[in-house]
């Protein structure tokens, strides 16, 4: 398989907790998977053309206040597949961590693809929107729903429940994570000897997970707290990435959806692989 990572959303600037990095844009991270046999897979969809033409009948008021998106078109998943080389009707499957309005918002510019969720979170949304976090026009495309319950599943690396996906090869994993939103998973990719695992929001900035004097970001700490469902939960679900990452660091590689910094890392590893 061949993994692109890609910024499907710039947001608001921040800068970082130390000097050795510089200010960036807030990101949505995403990866596009290249398979042999399920086609391409989008995992998360970011802002969509949708949202970056019509924001005002798309976005929420106060999320685009909040998060100041630039609401560039070049940014959208379906643009930057094309600049890929590929026909974006080859996106088949698409797989989210949640469907927060910054995860989802792609979703209509890929109508015939399968879209990869929790149950739990699918509920969640259609209950609860519209709202800031949710936004029908993202799914009113009625879009081919495959949903994943929370009870049996597979352990992987101490994370419970962990399902293989109906028409994807075993390298793609949906693994709950939650805390965020009422059914947040976690999507884990194998990538050659090694495992990606897109933590979603799980966690905002990378220093969180840091093993020795985990803290967060002052900015995002407000919109995490604000955002989450289950602070308990939360707070367990960052603790078990912190212990995935000093138990099995060399097999897993974390990241978030938003934290600018640890794209810059990834991109900069594609480059020199490419």
């Amino acid at each position: 398989m061949n993994i692109h990572h890609l910024n499907l959303g710039s947001m608001r600037k921040i800068d970082p907790t130390y000097d050795a990095l510089s200010p960036e844009h807030v990101v949505c991270h995403a990866l596009l998977v290249e398979t042999d046999a399920a086609g391409l897979v989008l995992v998360e969809t970011g802002l969509g053309l949708g949202d970056v033409e019509r924001p005002r009948e798309s976005l929420a008021h106060d999320w685009m206040q909040l998060a100041e998106p630039l609401l560039d078109p070049a940014e959208t998943a379906v643009r930057q597949v094309a600049r890929l080389g590929h026909d974006p009707a080859d996106v088949r499957h698409i797989v989210l961590t949640h469907l927060d309005v910054d995860h989802s918002g792609g979703m209509p510019d890929f109508p015939q693809a399968r879209v990869h969720l929790l149950e739990s979170e699918r509920r969640a949304a259609l209950a609860e929107a519209p709202s800031r976090r949710y936004r029908p026009a993202h799914w009113a495309h009625e879009p081919q729903w495959v949903t994943y319950g929370t009870d049996g599943g597979e352990r992987w690396f101490g994370f419970d429940g962990a399902r293989l996906l109906e028409g994807l090869p075993p390298e793609i994993l949906l693994v709950p994570l939650g805390g965020h939103t009422a059914g947040h998973a976690g999507v884990a990719v194998r990538d050659n000897d090694r495992w990606l695992l897109h933590a979603g929001d799980a966690y905002y900035y990378h220093r969180e997970l840091d093993l020795i004097d985990p803290h967060g970001h002052p900015l995002l700490d407000i919109l995490q707290c604000d955002a989450q469902v289950d602070e308990a939960e939360r707070v367990s679900t960052q603790a078990r990435l912190r212990a995935l990452i000093c138990d099995h660091g060399d097999e897993v590689e974390v990241f978030s959806a938003h934290d600018p910094w640890e794209l810059d890392r990834h991109r900069s590893r594609w480059s020199e692989s490419g």
